[in-house]
């Protein structure tokens, strides 16, 4: 699993190209691969902000809504409509790589040009205000005693989410395949069910839910990194680790662009996001957002792309979410 010491590593192995090429020399379009309000979305738009803030552009950067099967929807819209365009961009992350597994999908991150790691998050547990549920322990007994009765929810199946919830049964001794998860496309989705009552848990990164759980309407009962962190208490919430199960968890997100750009081209882009990177607005916006910098670039980004590929399968294999 991603630990805090990896989150500080980073760097751009992309060799100089022969060819310059200009960029942007147009409108960047960013996809945000979901629905407005989750983790995907809040990316883009403080990446577009950033963008813009940080004057590393002063061409228009916009950001597109495509939603379905974590993801993968928009993979395959990048992937078959925007072939060789650096100024089409998409936010991907951990959720991805698990949903082209567990939807089978006909497109897959390797057929991306691979841009960026950009930031690393923490997971957390969720409980309405009026739930009984104090501390994880508490939900925990209830889920080992009947694992069918509790409501778990949280992003699209096979994301990060669904596999922390199989990774928490699997380290209480619940059958995975047992918990009962329902996943939403996004964020705003499962707020929603969470505030009506609709949902018991909800599982998600913390930027999330930070502000239901500052103003009281949600409780967080734990967090899936190395330590604790203010998960909009205003102290640190206890780890799962600390709540007596070995699980640890950090939910990574990055930027990739379409297939068929030529080394020039992909050079450019990564140039530009380094020159984000390094930016006063992007350290600014990690800050506010509580984002651990996770930045990978080039080829770099590429290797660790290809081996989570390899990483997530297996995990989701272990747990019994893979598709047969």
């Amino acid at each position: 699993m991603l630990g805090a010491a990896a989150c500080a590593e980073g760097g751009n192995d992309v060799g100089a190209s022969a060819e310059q090429v200009d960029y942007p020399t147009s409108t960047i379009r960013i996809m945000a691969p979901a629905a407005p309000g989750g983790g995907w979305d809040l990316t883009a738009r403080t990446l577009q902000k950033a963008l813009k803030d940080g004057g590393v552009t002063t061409e228009s950067v916009e950001v597109d809504n495509v939603t379905g099967a974590a993801g993968t929807v928009g993979l395959a819209q990048l992937v078959s409509k925007h072939n060789a365009d650096p100024h089409r961009l998409m936010i991907t992350g951990l959720v991805m790589v698990g949903g082209v597994v567990t939807n089978k999908s006909a497109v897959n991150l390797t057929q991306t040009t691979p841009i960026a790691t950009l930031t690393a998050e923490a997971e957390v547990i969720v409980v309405p205000k009026a739930s009984k549920y104090q501390t994880l322990a508490d939900l925990v007994n209830d889920f080992k005693a009947n694992p069918t009765a509790i409501k778990w929810g949280g992003g699209s199946a096979g994301g990060t989410d669904q596999i922390l919830v199989g990774l928490l049964a699997k380290a209480a001794g619940v059958d995975p395949k047992q918990a009962k998860y329902i996943p939403y496309s996004g964020g705003g989705e499962t707020k929603a069910a969470l505030l009506s009552g609709d949902l018991g848990v909800g599982v998600s990164s913390v930027s999330e839910f930070k502000e239901l759980v500052k103003s009281g309407q949600l409780r967080a009962l734990a967090v899936s990194g190395a330590s604790g962190v203010d998960a909009g208490a205003g102290t640190p919430a206890p780890t799962i680790k600390e709540a007596g199960f070995e699980v640890e968890l950090m939910n990574w997100r990055g930027i990739v662009a379409p297939p068929g750009l030529s080394g020039a081209q992909r050079d450019a882009v990564v140039s530009m996001v380094d020159k984000l990177h390094s930016s006063p607005a992007w350290k600014d916006a990690l800050t506010q957002q509580g984002w651990d910098d996770f930045y990978k670039s080039g080829d770099e980004a590429k290797s660790f792309l290809d081996a989570e590929n390899t990483r997530i399968t297996g995990v989701l294999t272990e747990i019994g979410l893979a598709g047969s």
